[in-house]
């Protein structure tokens, strides 16, 4: 998946840059609106990440004129502002979610994929494979190879292993997930995930060498010893 980045702070912009490049994204970064207009049009891109505030054009005004562009193209908001009608301008431009400093990496991953999962462009690309132990993973087509046959996922087993793979080895905030895929962090969301954190479990438990921890107050990480 190739992102546009926008971001004029260039310390958070490299952070970030990095970051998604180490989860296997092709990241394009540029320091304000009217650079990465300018790039919008030079190649295609399947996801945008726009700071608000930036000099030359702001991230309003950008995806007001990606929009005139493209309709579909994912948009997701980051800014300090936490103010309602800042919000409510940037869904009113098209905006497909808003983030506010400061975020986890693990949210910022999150709320990507579940965007791109809304946006029909997948939260998977065709090519991407994963091997987890000794088990092959397509999350593309929610299949698991497991040594008795292929095993189909539901959606929310694919959703949630899939982020906890990309996340392999790393805590996967258990709040940011929960808004992610069942789109609320509350109580009986929470037990929800429970069940299926132990049905995936149950799914990989024929590879003694994978475990998905529990982080207390945290959240998940899955461990694939050597």
């Amino acid at each position: 998946m190739n992102i546009l980045l926008a971001e004029d702070d260039l310390n958070l912009g490299e952070l970030l840059s990095n970051f998604l490049k180490s989860k296997g994204y092709q990241v394009d970064l540029t320091r304000n609106g009217k650079l990465a207009f300018e790039r919008f049009n030079q190649k295609k891109f399947d996801f945008c990440i726009f700071d608000v505030m930036m000099p030359e054009m702001d991230g309003f005004t950008l995806a007001k004129e990606i929009r005139e562009l493209d309709k579909k193209v994912p948009i997701l908001f980051l800014t300090a502002k936490a103010m309602k009608e800042d919000k409510l301008e940037g869904f009113a431009l098209g905006a497909d979610d808003y983030l506010t400093k400061p975020f986890s990496m693990e949210e910022l991953l999150a709320r990507i994929t579940a965007i791109s999962r809304r946006a029909d462009i997948g939260e998977a690309s065709e090519e991407e494979k994963y091997q987890v132990g000794t088990i092959a993973y397509e999350p593309t087509y929610r299949i698991l190879h497991l040594a008795e046959g292929k095993k189909k996922l539901t959606t929310k087993e694919n959703q949630l292993l899939h982020l906890l793979v990309k996340n392999k080895n790393e805590i996967l905030d258990r709040q940011a997930t929960l808004r992610a895929i069942w789109g609320d962090d509350n109580y009986f969301n929470g037990r929800s995930m429970d069940v299926y954190i132990a049905k995936i479990r149950k799914l990989l438990r024929e590879d003694p060498n994978i475990e998905i921890m529990n982080v207390h107050g945290k959240g998940f990480k899955l461990v694939i010893k050597e």
